[in-house]
């Protein structure tokens, strides 16, 4: 399953480090090319000579050899890899990657990485805990990064709870696992709607709504990671992802032209932005200006074109995603979207459900499929909303 794949292994200075060899072993008898990256402090629990032999690669730890003088590439190392796993990271490695500090070769590699980047905390319960901790893990999901939750169990310091990392079987399966679900999204073109849309009343007044564009990003994010063509048609949302190709658009009619042009050739559409129902029917060329003695003003509105249903005829194993934000009669309101854009999953978030909605970090969400099958969801943070939606289009419909 994993010949001839390209795995990025990155050990940090922990007790867990020597867990890295027997994860090394067992990488290689799945025919892996493995190559490894060491912080300085990982060499005082396990030796490079021990991974350079298992791995049949020469260890990585400095951007240069002091014998030799040879230049280790970064760039070349974060292109190379498949995927990157940082397994044991540590809460100084973690705390630089949150937060894009850059003072060794590992850290340079990481942020030059293409690939999908899974990491394996290892720590002591009461640092792992440790809102600091916790908050830099938050930051590196929404990076786009895959956490390996540590594990329960006995901790180098004697105390029991949770801080140990996963073993290596574990490690291996959940690398499998990737690796194999990235490889069906290979060469696939994903185009994704996101953010609000903004309809002129004059110059410098519009009616739009809350989004934020988060969630739309997210997908893209993960799309991305599993090695699919991304592009967002964006309305002027305040999130966006770089790593994909990003057009950006104000109003419905703007975002139907660009969505139109690119629609026949993709193969996933999602259909995640907050487009607004109506427009005014005649904007004003000028700024509207407040009246004495006038205390009303009517303006009239006419109905925007509906994206997802004007794209609803689909080509041939063409797939579609849309969105369902309600407040009333949230499963049926989601069930009649899903039929009438012809859709073949329909995302419902409902707001009177707490932390869910706009702008919020987290969402919970209910699928509604084609082929009837309903899957309910506790509420996480958008990141891994995004990356059950990729699964869920995996699994179900490739």
């Amino acid at each position: 399953m994993l010949a001839d794949k390209k795995i990025l292994l990155a050990v940090c200075g922990s007790i867990a480090a020597y867990k890295a060899a027997f994860f090394v072993r067992l990488l290689k008898k799945e025919a892996a090319e493995v190559k490894v990256i060491m912080t300085e402090n990982a060499k005082d629990f396990i030796t490079p000579l021990t991974l350079a032999t298992l791995s049949k690669n020469p260890v990585y730890s400095g951007y240069f050899e002091k014998n030799s003088g040879e230049w280790h590439n970064h760039v070349e190392l974060g292109l190379w890899a498949d995927l990157m796993i940082v397994a044991p990271l540590s809460a100084n490695t973690l705390g630089k990657m949150a937060n894009g500090i850059c003072d060794n070769l590992l850290l340079a590699v990481y942020q030059s990485a293409k690939c999908s980047v899974l990491v394996a905390p290892a720590m002591d319960l009461d640092m792992y805990k440790h809102p600091g901790i916790q908050s830099n893990l938050e930051k590196l999901t929404s990076y786009g990064n895959e956490i390996i939750e540590a594990k329960d169990g006995e901790l180098a310091s004697g105390l029991f709870g949770q801080g140990r990392m996963a073993e290596p079987e574990e490690l291996l399966e959940i690398v499998k696992k990737r690796v194999t679900t990235g490889s069906r999204l290979k060469g696939k073109k994903v185009l994704i709607t996101s953010g609000p849309t903004y309809e002129a009343i004059d110059p410098v007044r519009f009616i739009g709504n809350y989004s934020s564009g988060k969630m739309g990003s997210a997908i893209a994010k993960i799309f991305k990671q599993f090695g699919a063509s991304v592009t967002v048609i964006s309305g002027p949302a305040h999130h966006f992802a770089s790593e994909v190709e990003n057009i950006h658009v104000a109003s419905a009619r703007e975002m139907l032209n660009e969505t139109k042009k690119r629609y026949n050739n993709a193969d996933i559409v999602i259909f995640s932005a907050a487009v607004s129902d109506y427009r005014p029917s005649k904007p004003s060329d000028q700024k509207i200006k407040k009246e004495d003695g006038v205390n009303s003003l009517t303006i009239e509105l006419i109905k925007n074109p509906d994206i997802a249903a004007e794209m609803g005829t689909k080509k041939e194993n063409q797939i579609h995603i849309g969105f369902a934000l309600e407040t009333q009669n949230e499963e049926s309101n989601a069930k009649q979207k899903l039929k009438n854009k012809n859709f073949d999953l329909i995302v419902l978030n409902s707001l009177n459900d707490q932390g869910a909605g706009f702008q919020g970090t987290t969402n919970k969400v209910t699928f509604f499929d084609k082929n009837n099958k309903e899957v309910k969801f506790e509420l996480k943070n958008k990141t891994d909303v995004a990356k059950d939606i990729v699964s869920y289009v995996i699994e179900n419909f490739l």
